[in-house]
């Protein structure tokens, strides 16, 4: 309507539009004031009255976060305890039991022990399920049980756990965990091509990827792969800095959009760096977003790098946490991230929604092109497109619901007490391996939870409520062996690839993450790409200058 406006009656419009922001703004702070008061008033009301005892902390905590549920997954609440969990993801230091865990159904898992940790160092191992931790028994707790797991340094903590079946018992002893950005770097087999990790962008990631780029240069790298494989993110000036050490002082790396003009900026490099030639591969795949996306898409426009592997995740929503009162903060989606070249990385409009309440993503025929710096066609649409895409990085449905609901997981945590001396080296997961596999997840019977799957499931649900299951049983039943003969063929299909991550996560529980890294460097396909490409220079300078 303003737009229209502006269009008819040039001169009056900027007297006018003030008017009418002022008037908007009213017309808002009313209406939030309005619903403050009616929100106010209920909670008031329906803890004074219900029946049983209320939790007012919990009964808000869980208002709160629902409410933001229905803007972007990426505006959240922080509670008093978030907060101290926001700031150890921010800075990559903690004190605790050094181990990834996840609490699933209820129970707390440990996923991965990190080396010379306290978990590891008590002898945990992933797979274990802590069932006590002091005191408390996990089964009726409800709240965070991971913070149990924290204290102050030295700090004495037992614990009882299940493996295997078996009830145990350990004491860990809290201790500084840093958790580090840049978890392996190494010089290739070809002692000319250096590789480095990058797993997050937190407070230290610039400092440590600039320190292995320096060392593997002075041990003679003269062609370097960054990995961003699987970086969810992080911090956005760490991005800038990152990039800053390819490319020189000043240039713009990423800007930021919003309808809040002081959120509009545009971030430059600001040091000197550290190598504005050395031949650069980057590494993405689906679940490289955020910082990542930062760094491949500024190089890429830049053509700076040359980026392999798939299309990263599409995180370009800007968040800042702004704080509240009682310790409390939120984390508010503030603007939108767009590359050098215009382009905007953010894939899911959280604005329109499917019939399922999913966000819908940018169809392939709505891409706007853009320019690279030497003139090189690159699009939009969410996330960044490699400039060599490998089938090999993009992970299959069925893949990605083993992987979701711990069929890979919990089979490697069998196969590992199986196999007690497997040690240093690598597994040969042969068929038979394959077909022993399939009868675990047979056996176990996993569900994929495939959106097939769920939709079937629903209709029985459905029926059941309308009594009529047993009218559509036997049709329910065909359907779901079909089904099942369905996931068994795309099993076999997508073999390769399934073997891949099992061997992966097999690596891990023998080697720790840094001999999986180390696996890499001798076996993984896009490594193996890269390192070529890097080494035959012609091919190199073709795709940067199109």
């Amino acid at each position: 309507m303003l737009h229209h406006f502006k269009k008819r009656y040039i001169i009056p419009v900027v007297a006018g539009g003030f008017l009418f922001v002022g008037a908007s703004f009213r017309d808002d702070f009313f209406e939030i004031a309005k619903q403050i008061e009616i929100f106010t008033t209920l909670f008031k009301t329906v803890n004074q009255n219900y029946v049983d005892e209320t939790n007012p902390a919990d009964l808000m905590d869980k208002a709160i976060k629902n409410m933001l549920m229905d803007l972007d997954p990426y505006t959240v609440y922080f509670n008093e305890q978030d907060v101290a969990k926001f700031k150890i993801n921010s800075t990559g230091e903690y004190t605790g039991i050094g181990a990834y865990i996840s609490r699933k159904e209820g129970r707390l898992i440990i996923r991965e022990p990190y080396k010379n940790f306290p978990a590891d160092k008590a002898g945990l191992k992933a797979g274990d399920e802590i069932v006590q931790i002091g005191d408390v028994n996990l089964v009726d707790f409800k709240d965070d049980a991971a913070q149990l797991l924290k204290g102050a340094k030295n700090s004495k903590i037992d614990v009882q756990y299940r493996r295997q079946g078996k009830m145990m018992n350990t004491q860990i002893v809290l201790d500084e965990v840093e958790i580090k950005a840049v978890p392996f770097y190494a010089l290739l087999n070809d002692k000319t091509t250096g590789y480095i990790v990058l797993s997050q962008f937190n407070a230290k990631a610039s400092a440590e990827t600039k320190e292995a780029l320096e060392k593997l240069k002075s041990q003679g790298a003269t062609r370097i792969i960054l990995d961003l494989r699987g970086n969810p993110g992080g911090l956005l000036h760490e991005a800038v800095n990152i990039c800053n050490l390819f490319v020189p002082q000043n240039e713009v790396i990423v800007t930021t959009k919003s309808k809040i003009e002081k959120h509009n900026n545009s971030y430059k490099t600001q040091k000197t760096p550290v190598d504005l030639t050395i031949p650069l591969a980057v590494l993405v795949d689906g679940k490289s977003a955020s910082a990542s996306e930062i760094v491949a898409g500024a190089l890429q426009d830049l053509d700076r790098a040359v980026i392999v592997g798939a299309r990263s995740f599409g995180k370009g929503l800007v968040q800042r946490p702004l704080d509240l009162t009682y310790g409390t903060q939120v984390k508010v989606t503030i603007s939108r991230y767009y590359t050098p070249s215009g382009r905007c990385i953010q894939a899911l409009d959280y604005s329109k929604k499917d019939k399922n309440g999913k966000a819908i993503r940018t169809d392939a025929s709505q891409y706007n092109a853009f320019k690279t710096r030497k003139g090189r066609t690159v699009y939009d649409g969410g996330g960044i497109q490699p400039d060599i895409e490998l089938a090999e990085t993009k992970t299959s449905t069925i893949a990605d619901a083993l992987l979701k609901n711990d069929g890979i997981f919990n089979y490697v945590t069998q196969y590992y007490y199986k196999n007690p001396n497997l040690g240093t080296n690598i597994p040969n997961f042969s068929d038979t391996d394959f077909a022993d596999f399939k009868a675990y997840l047979k056996k176990e019977k996993f569900e994929f939870d495939t959106e097939t799957e769920l939709a079937l499931k629903n209709t029985l649900a459905t029926a059941k409520k309308e009594k009529i299951e047993e009218s559509i049983n036997t049709e329910y039943q065909q359907l779901l062996a079909a089904l099942q003969r369905s996931e068994e063929k795309e099993l076999d299909k997508n073999k390769a690839e399934i073997r891949k991550i099992i061997i992966d996560e097999i690596i891990k529980r023998y080697q720790y993450k840094e001999g999986l890294y180390q696996y890499y460097t001798k076996s993984n396909v896009e490594i193996t790409k890269a390192q070529s490409l890097l080494n035959n220079t012609v091919e190199y300078n073709k795709i940067l200058k199109n």
